[in-house]
């Protein structure tokens, strides 16, 4: 799967792993367009794959990515932010377009 975790959002997801499930569980993003960023995410953490997941396994994390998903983050980079405004991941979309406003 083409697409990337930097070491914070890596971080993050392995702590929610260690304390929702477990060493076997896995971390599910159900990616659906959306958001001034392009991309929101339900994220949960289950001891298995929904079905129709694929598990995807980068850097010792089990991920399980529902079909829409996969498609949704190619080329996409997965962080981590945690400001005052926002704490989660982050999805960095080189296809998506960011907000403009528009004055009515």
């Amino acid at each position: 799967m083409n697409f990337t975790m930097t070491r914070s959002a890596q971080r993050f997801i392995r702590m929610m792993i260690m304390a929702d499930g477990g060493p076997s569980a896995g971390f599910r993003m159900h990616v659906t367009p959306g958001g001034c960023s392009g991309l929101n995410a339900e994220i949960a953490v289950l001891q298995e794959p929904s079905p129709g997941d694929a598990v995807v396994e980068q850097d010792g994390l089990k991920l399980f990515l529902p079909a829409e998903s996969r498609l949704l983050l190619d080329g996409v980079t997965i962080d981590f932010t945690d400001t005052a405004a926002k704490t989660g991941l982050v999805f960095q979309d080189p296809k998506a377009t960011t907000c403009s406003s528009h004055a009515h």
